[in-house]
């Protein structure tokens, strides 16, 4: 699976701000961003990559577009994946982006 690469041009914008940035190829060919030496989130080609820890993640997946990450039929814990109509406008991107970063800044 390949990345959706408008949406990973907008979150790298986003993040653009921060020295600490560093992008990774994922397993199955999504991008991944991490800061701070943690991993925030990550552009699919399906939708955007959002860690959010357990306890967000049950929150978040009461919102719309929002659904359980899974890999390799495995879901992952404390990240969600937000199909595209979750993060159409850059606002809406930005929040998620917003909601990672908290968490890993309270990580550090």
């Amino acid at each position: 699976m390949a990345y959706d690469r408008e949406t990973a041009d907008r979150v790298r914008r986003m993040l653009a701000v921060r020295d600490d940035v560093v992008e990774k190829r994922m397993v199955g060919g999504g991008l991944s961003f991490s800061v701070g030496g943690r991993m925030c989130c990550g552009v699919t080609a399906t939708g955007l990559l959002v860690r959010l820890g357990r306890d967000g993640v049950t929150a978040a997946l009461a919102e719309p577009h929002v659904g359980p990450m899974v890999l390799g039929g495995r879901t992952l814990s404390g990240f969600v994946l937000v199909d595209r109509a979750g993060y159409a406008t850059d606002p809406d991107l930005a929040a998620w982006v917003r909601r990672a970063l908290a968490l890993v800044a309270g990580h550090a």
